[in-house]
């Protein structure tokens, strides 16, 4: 059973792991004189330009001498590689495994008679019910907002993504929303002990309350509730149109932002677009019991498939991340720092970010920065 309190459950001290590794924050560690052990992780390479990043970053770790084994599972909808059995092997993985790291699950547009995806049906067997994405303008590459730095958590296991539709009478379809005060409270209690581990001033409640009075009421409600228990974390409320207008506009009021599922999968993509688009966001998800990192902006890139054009930084980060949660400290840092190298070198870019370089440029150049980086 879970502890309760701040040092309890496991997804508090999940989150209270950076997710970014930033100059000052923490010094570079000596390199181990050798690994103690190998770590193993479930990896999900997904659909579209998803194998091609896994493939990134099995190349720079393996440049990076980083002591994980990934355990590899291929399951797609639109690549007829989905089934119980292969669904259900992956989820043993990731049980005994508690880490993964996964592309995009692409789901079909047409009803194949399951309304829930794989995608989905994985979020729940392992009650990934916290997506956390942290927005982070990259040094060296200039946008119209530079120097932001804001967080996004997003509830992903209710919400209008229950999969809960129905034709009632021909030619009138009802999808319900399900907003739970259970749930909800401890998406919102996720994002204050967020907030406090990471010193970060302010959390704002995104909702539409004012139209969805008794769904949304509940969820910015249990949010207000959950508010008054950490008096020294400002709080907030905004609708989530005006919320979308306002990251377009001034992005430097936001700190911490939680919101119900399909809140989150919008903002998550138009927060991303600030710092230079889907390619370079990291993400991750948490339970009770596991983490999941992927990119944060969830996009397959079906146009760039086998085209070496799509850009691995957001992956690449995200494994950096996932380093970090396993304690792997020194090789998180060495991941990341040379990630952001090549990025404020400017010298190796993907199409995504004005340049003409291919995945394998830019992989080669993160190699040859791991190759050159300081020994400490």
């Amino acid at each position: 059973m879970a502890q309760t309190g701040l040092s309890g459950p496991r997804w508090q001290q999940l989150a209270s792991r950076p997710l970014s590794v930033s100059t000052g924050l923490c010094s570079p560690e000596a390199p181990p004189a050798r690994a103690d052990a190998t770590f193993k992780v479930t990896m999900v390479p997904g659909d579209g330009v998803g194998p091609e990043l896994m493939t990134a970053v099995k190349d720079v770790f393996k440049a990076g001498d980083v002591p994980v084994e990934f355990e590899e599972f291929h399951l797609s909808e639109v690549q007829n590689m989905a089934s119980e059995e292969k669904l259900e092997q992956v989820l043993t993985s990731m049980k005994n495994n508690k880490v993964a790291m996964k592309g995009k699950i692409h789901t079909p547009m047409e009803f194949k008679g399951e309304l829930a995806s794989y995608e989905m049906r994985l979020r729940r067997k392992l009650d990934l019910f916290a997506n956390v994405v942290h927005v982070n303008s990259l040094p060296g590459y200039s946008t119209r907002h530079n120097n932001l730095d804001l967080v996004i958590i997003r509830e992903q296991t209710e919400g209008e993504y229950s999969s809960l539709e129905h034709e009632s009478v021909t030619g009138v379809i009802e999808c319900l929303k399900i907003i739970t005060r259970e749930k909800s409270r401890r998406i919102a209690k996720f994002a204050f002990d967020y907030a406090t581990k990471k010193g970060r001033n302010k959390v704002t409640a995104v909702h539409k309350a004012n139209i969805m009075k008794l769904a949304d009421g509940l969820f910015l409600q249990s949010c207000a509730e959950i508010a008054e228990l950490y008096p020294k974390i400002k709080y907030e409320n905004i609708i989530i149109d005006n919320c979308c207008m306002q990251l377009v506009q001034n992005p430097y009021q936001f700190d911490v932002l939680v919101m119900p599922n399909l809140y989150g999968n919008i903002i998550d993509n138009l927060a991303a677009g600030l710092v230079g688009g889907a390619g370079v966001v990291p993400g991750e998800s948490y339970s009770a019991e596991y983490a999941v990192f992927e990119t944060g902006a969830r996009h397959p890139f079906a146009q760039a498939v086998g085209r070496n054009i799509a850009n691995p930084t957001a992956m690449l980060l995200s494994a950096a991340n996932m380093l970090r949660h396993l304690n792997l400290e020194y090789h998180s840092q060495m991941v990341s720092d040379a990630v952001k190298r090549v990025i404020k070198q400017g010298k190796v870019r993907t199409r995504d970010l004005g340049g003409y370089s291919t995945t394998g440029d830019f992989v080669h150049a993160v190699v040859e920065n791991l190759r050159h980086r300081p020994v400490y």
